[in-house]
């Protein structure tokens, strides 16, 4: 459902569950020469869904971003930034642009 409602919205699904010694990146999309990473939290409703990324989590993604870049240098020649996709139990998906970013 994250990646359907990504591709409404006009981006272009790079790979999903994208795996890497340091983690997953649950989808990686891009428009424009953009490039989402993206990671999906579903849970019974959507603010439980946005509590469920942790800073371990973050932290991960962030590793496993490095990862994922240094094997495909050319993605997001225009930048890159994090998403968080919540799906509730309805189905009802919401994404939240640059949700968090590198401190």
């Amino acid at each position: 459902m994250a990646a359907a409602a990504l591709e409404a919205e006009g981006w272009t699904i790079l790979g999903r569950r994208l795996r890497t010694g340091a983690g997953e990146i649950d989808i990686a999309a891009t428009r424009d020469g953009l490039l989402a990473l993206v990671e999906v939290k579903s849970r019974t409703r959507l603010a439980a869904a946005a509590e469920a990324l942790s800073l371990r989590q973050r932290t991960r993604l962030l590793a496993a971003a490095e990862a994922l870049l240094a094997s495909q240098p050319h993605w997001g020649a225009k930048g890159v930034r994090f998403d968080l996709m919540l799906v509730d139990a309805a189905g009802a998906v919401r994404r939240i642009a640059d949700a968090f970013r590198l401190e």
